[in-house]
């Protein structure tokens, strides 16, 4: 496209990906933490599930590196009344956690005496 028509484009474009970000958010499907995008399509399923469709739509599992992030996974995690899975696994060493491509963990916010594996970390 020329001059004046890619710029009619790239605003159309961003007008409709405004809108539809706006319909997702009154529907409770995405929020927005620190630049980054949290959706969910509200069902339960297990952890590889999860980390699959989160592939399938182009992102990955959430996992929180900062209080913000953390709230907006938590903001699902209440208006769902449901638990969310993490891209955290278990280390080698017990009782010690990392994401899951084996990085450390950069934040965490556990409750006292967690994670202790039983739902309530």
């Amino acid at each position: 496209l020329a001059g004046n028509e890619h710029g009619d484009a790239i605003h159309q474009l961003e007008y409709r990906i405004s809108r539809l970000e706006g319909v997702l958010r009154l529907n409770k499907f995405i929020t927005e933490s620190g630049g980054k995008i949290f959706a969910t399509n509200g069902r339960r399923a297990d952890f590889d599930g999860t980390v699959e469709k989160c592939k399938e739509a182009g992102g990955s599992i959430a996992t929180p590196k900062s209080p913000g992030e953390n709230d907006a996974i938590l903001y699902f995690v209440k208006y769902f009344n449901s638990y969310a899975y993490l891209g955290i696994k278990q280390s080698l060493i017990p009782g010690r956690f990392q994401l899951l491509n084996g990085a450390q963990l950069s934040y965490t916010n556990w409750y006292p005496n967690e994670p202790s594996g039983k739902g309530e970390e």
